[in-house]
């Protein structure tokens, strides 16, 4: 038995699972901040894996086509813009229930990218394979290679933080850019403000609407990010139901986070790091036991998802009018 608890505990604190972290924690990442910026408007979204899996898609196919994964890119972005401004059209302006809203996203998403991707390609409702151009590629930072050889920084350089690719750079940059926006910014603070009392930013003459949807926008650039991600980055194109929960496990963080960005982060690699080590230890046997099935490691994110959320985040408050319609008063 504590030949196994070795085995894990090299396996939790090795670099190679460090650096699968912070790859698997990406999309989670993206798609948490897009949460952040939609739920401190106040208006819940639930539908950020609909967005994901229909970026990812746009991507794929785009950069299949045109072998361009800038082009493959922007697809992806302007698909997911596109569903962020019918959940907001949804909730902003016809003032509709926004959970039924999402969870429309999402299943509107999940069969139309499988039904346009037989439609096209005829591959079970997958993209072709993408070549080396129509993706984001690893880039090696500035004397990685040189320090290399370093004992400990040389490594955690070379191994950890070089060796990404561009979105994976950008998401993590992200961070430090939303706490600006939010915290240093009249844009952030109003958009603070109409989350927890829209009436008295109304009253202050701006526009509640018109920062509920720059909020909507905002999300949906950044799960078009993530979709990309999953679909043109960390894979050589789209695979049906390729996000495989992803956008609800950034849900899970943002709430275990408490709608603040550098939280969200260490939360998404603490769920990143949890998948790490899930595959790492698949096929592991226990001394004097069978092998562990496959499907227990499948299953161990989510499984300590719920653990941490039930019992170790404590009381999470959401913005005040989260979730509730926006009706202007009339004098």
């Amino acid at each position: 038995m504590f030949d196994y608890l070795y085995v894990v505990l090299n396996v939790l604190f090795s670099l190679s699972t460090l650096d699968a972290a912070v790859r698997l924690s990406t999309p989670l990442l993206l798609a948490a901040l897009a949460g952040l910026f939609s739920e401190r408007s106040g208006i819940f979204d639930i539908g950020l894996e609909g967005k994901m899996l229909a970026a990812a898609f746009a991507a794929g196919a785009a950069a299949g086509v045109t072998g361009s994964a800038l082009i493959g890119l922007g697809a992806g972005i302007a698909v997911s813009i596109a569903l962020a401004l019918v959940h907001g059209f949804a909730s902003i302006t016809h003032r509709g229930n926004q959970i039924v809203s999402g969870v429309a996203i999402n299943f509107f998403a999940a069969g139309l990218t499988a039904l346009l991707g037989q439609a096209w390609f005829s591959q079970g409702g997958r993209t072709p394979q993408l070549s080396r151009d129509g993706r984001f590629v690893e880039i090696t930072l500035p004397g990685a290679d040189a320090l290399r050889d370093v004992p400990l920084v040389g490594h955690v350089y070379a191994e950890l933080i070089s060796g990404h690719n561009i979105l994976v750079y950008i998401a993590f940059l992200a961070v430090p850019f939303s706490w600006w926006v939010f915290y240093r910014t009249r844009f952030g603070l109003r958009l603070r403000a109409v989350g927890e009392n829209p009436a008295a930013v109304d009253t202050a003459g701006i526009s509640v609407s018109w920062l509920r949807y720059r909020a909507v926008i905002c999300t949906g650039i950044l799960c078009g990010l993530a979709g990309t991600y999953l679909s043109i980055a960390q894979s050589a194109g789209f695979n049906r139901d390729m996000t495989a929960g992803r956008g609800y496990i950034a849900l899970a963080a943002l709430i275990f986070a408490k709608w603040k960005p550098v939280p969200v982060m260490f939360a998404c690699l603490l769920f990143g790091l949890l998948d790490a080590v899930a595959i790492r230890m698949q096929g592991q046997s226990v001394p004097g036991a069978a092998v562990i099935p496959v499907q227990f490691f499948q299953a161990l994110p989510y499984i300590l998802t719920v653990i941490l959320l039930a019992g170790f985040i404590g009381k999470a408050v959401p913005p005040k009018a989260g979730g509730v319609a926006y009706v202007k008063e009339r004098t």
